[in-house]
């Protein structure tokens, strides 16, 4: 969370969103899955991961990273207002044992509305988008 909450007048286009770094273990990822009654072996199953489906490692579920995208986001608006949409699309896979990182920008203002849309992303340690989205908020 930042210190301060963002007013809408005080926002510029290009203004960064503060970082999250995230580093899910497989506990993490289990829980995660199984609230959500995901089934899917490359999940938790290690071995069959990597020898019927190919991966490297236990991949990440797609979901949890569009929810980091809503932590990234909501973490920064606080109680300023509310997200009122969010699209996101997973590009590439992520494994246990990755350091990924959620970030944001504001793209565009609209005063008149009271909206303000967000360029968000989830990079691997490289630094490539894996997980590219927008939002738009709506303030208070």
């Amino acid at each position: 969370m930042t210190e301060a909450t963002p007013k809408l007048e005080a926002l510029s286009v290009g203004q960064e969103l503060p970082r999250l770094e995230h580093r899910p273990d497989n506990v993490q990822l289990m829980m995660y899955n199984a609230a959500l009654w995901n089934g899917h072996r490359i999940h938790f199953d290690l071995p069959y991961t990597q020898e019927v489906e190919g991966y490297p490692g236990l991949v990440i579920a797609g979901p949890l990273i569009g929810d980091w995208l809503t932590q990234c986001l909501l973490g920064w608006l606080g109680s300023a207002g509310r997200m009122t949409q969010l699209e996101y699309s997973n590009r590439a896979a992520c494994y246990i044992g990755e350091t990924l990182t959620s970030s944001g920008q504001v793209s565009s203002i609209d005063l008149k509305a009271g909206t303000a849309e967000i360029t968000l992303a989830v990079l691997n340690e490289a630094g490539e988008v894996i997980t590219p989205g927008t939002a738009v908020v709506a303030f208070d």
